[in-house]
């Protein structure tokens, strides 16, 4: 699967190049993001400005990714949902807290201030 990968120092923001995430593209989806080395250690924007359309298991997949970050004490946001997707992931999340944005700048501001939370309840 193609990414446009941005990196930051803290923040990594993935851009899925594709239109659909279905069943067909959602485990390649999953794994690709898992096996990113550029995530290591980073949190997570998923910036889905591309994607048009989602079915179920598109949507398990990008909960799953986002629960992935969270086990592994990083953050997640999501951005450049339209409509349809919003509705899809709000009703796949089990009353999952999502951090969805409308913009990017407001995803880099939340994933930022969640990793300032951690910092500072950690010492």
């Amino acid at each position: 699967m193609r990414f446009k990968i941005d990196t930051k120092e803290k923040i990594v923001i993935l851009r899925p190049e594709i239109t659909t995430l279905d069943a067909n593209l959602s485990e390649d989806f999953q794994a690709s993001i898992t096996a990113l080395p550029e995530r290591s250690n980073r949190n997570l924007i998923l910036d889905l400005a591309l994607v048009q359309n989602v079915d179920q298991s598109g949507a398990q997949a990008i909960l799953t990714v986002y629960r992935q970050q969270y086990d592994s004490q990083l953050s997640c946001a999501i951005t450049g949902l339209n409509n349809t997707l919003t509705q899809a992931l709000r009703a796949a999340g089990d009353d999952t807290e999502l951090n969805i944005t409308p913009t990017l700048s407001e995803a880099i501001d939340i994933v930022m201030m969640e990793d300032l939370e951690r910092e500072l309840l950690g010492e």
